[in-house]
């Protein structure tokens, strides 16, 4: 079935090439489509357009789909094109003209806009909940490790001294500015486009600002063409956000993986957290974290493609935007299991302490020692020229401890503002 025939058999070439994956994709969509559905039948009956029998009896029908969807019972078959085709076959089976009245001044552009914006609005509260998870443990394992040493790196040479606490701290207060971009991107799918129909409204007296109520939208998109213009870019929008948790992800993966290799031993993992080689007795490979690196990486790339797909199109509706939804569905469910991967192996990270007791470590300290000679009064070039003339000379002795007091510093983490920060947002 298909809700826009008109007795005029397709080629099945044609089908076949124009419906693609999607049977198996608006599966994503399933519940808000009737939850939507639910919303224009109680409109349609206060518009005066079906009875209110009519509403109570397709409102009972719908809830039904639900029940369905959520025991896992509902499919959408090959005779079907997508999940919108499915829930109105259904419904003209259980009630005949009743069901056939649900479309009325509705089009499919609006109802998967709908239907998009309302997906992408749970999603997203969803992995606002797994950052905040993140988060909160970055900030335990910060305190944790605040007196535990660690060399910086600059150019992947030896820098400045670091600490576990400083480390895990940096990637919470990263997570701060991630879930800005989540909640941007929520701000804008929180706006309701039922009843924008085909992009240019409706002729019959709808409601819009009742629909918009009932589904728990903030605000409705008003103009129709703006509503239909939405599709893609709302995508686009969420879809940088999403990049920008996998951005911090990916980062934190490699560091991970550097840091408990043989050659670093800064920190190691558990026998259950890795994988063996077939040939390699000895090897503990860390294939979660080069797994969340790579998901996290492809998931960088979804902007670009959401760009290309959508960027040269015209006002209105383009059959292009279909295949949004090959990269916005698998990118929110691997971003999601990213997330949940990360904070059970981020909670069995073992820290290794006395790692600045290594002889090549010794000129770590070398800003502290000059910094402490500009404490004492010498001109900063001058103090920089005797440490650099020291460490040529091999007579450079390291301070024994850090000393560093300023916010956000080793010695002063500022936990509980960074904890402020994203209390804020969240």
């Amino acid at each position: 079935m298909k809700i826009w025939e008109k007795g005029i058999p397709t080629n099945q070439k044609i089908n076949a090439f124009t419906v693609g994956n999607d049977r198996e994709l608006d599966l994503h969509l399933a519940q808000y489509d009737a939850i939507g559905s639910i919303a224009q039948a109680k409109m349609l009956a206060s518009a005066g357009l079906i009875s209110a029998q009519e509403s109570e009896n397709l409102v009972a029908a719908l809830e039904e789909i639900l029940s369905d969807i959520s025991n896992g019972t509902f499919k959408i078959e090959a005779e079907f094109e997508d999940v919108h085709s499915k829930i109105e076959f259904l419904l003209i089976q259980k009630l005949g003209d009743a069901g056939r009245k649900i479309h009325t001044a509705r089009s499919r552009n609006d109802q998967v806009l709908t239907d998009m914006h309302l997906y992408l609005k749970v999603e997203i509260s969803h992995i606002k909940s797994l950052v905040k998870d993140l988060f909160d443990l970055l900030i335990k394992r910060a305190s944790e490790g605040k007196d535990i040493l660690i060399p910086g790196y600059t150019h992947m040479q030896i820098a400045m001294p670091s600490s576990f606490g400083l480390w895990f701290a940096g990637y919470a207060e990263t997570l701060v500015d991630d879930v800005s971009l989540l909640n941007a991107a929520f701000k804008v799918v929180d706006q309701n486009a039922l009843g924008s129909g085909a992009g240019y409204g409706s002729s019959f007296p709808i409601d819009r600002k009742l629909t918009t109520e009932l589904l728990g939208f903030s605000d409705l998109k008003y103009n129709p063409i703006a509503a239909q213009m939405s599709r893609g870019k709302s995508e686009k929008i969420t879809s940088f956000a999403l990049s920008s948790v996998a951005s911090t992800l990916s980062k934190l993966s490699d560091d991970i993986i550097l840091y408990a290799s043989q050659n670093f031993g800064f920190l190691s993992l558990p026998d259950d957290l890795t994988t063996g080689s077939s040939l390699m007795p000895h090897k503990k490979n860390p294939d979660v974290f080069e797994l969340i690196r790579g998901k996290s990486n492809r998931i960088q790339a979804l902007p670009y493609e959401i760009t290309l797909l959508t960027n040269n199109l015209t006002s209105g509706y383009h059959r292009d935007f279909q295949l949004l939804k090959e990269g916005v569905f698998p990118a929110v469910e691997n971003l999601k299991s990213c997330l949940e991967l990360m904070i059970f192996g981020l909670a069995n990270l073992k820290l290794k302490e006395g790692i600045l007791s290594d002889e090549k470590y010794r000129l770590l300290f070398t800003v502290d020692a000059l910094n402490e000679l500009v404490a004492q009064g010498i001109p900063f070039r001058t103090a920089y020229q005797q440490i650099a003339d020291e460490v040529q000379s091999g007579t450079f002795k390291s301070p024994d401890a850090t000393r560093h007091t300023h916010e956000g510093s080793i010695n002063n983490l500022c936990l509980e503002e960074i904890v402020r920060k994203m209390d804020s947002e969240c």
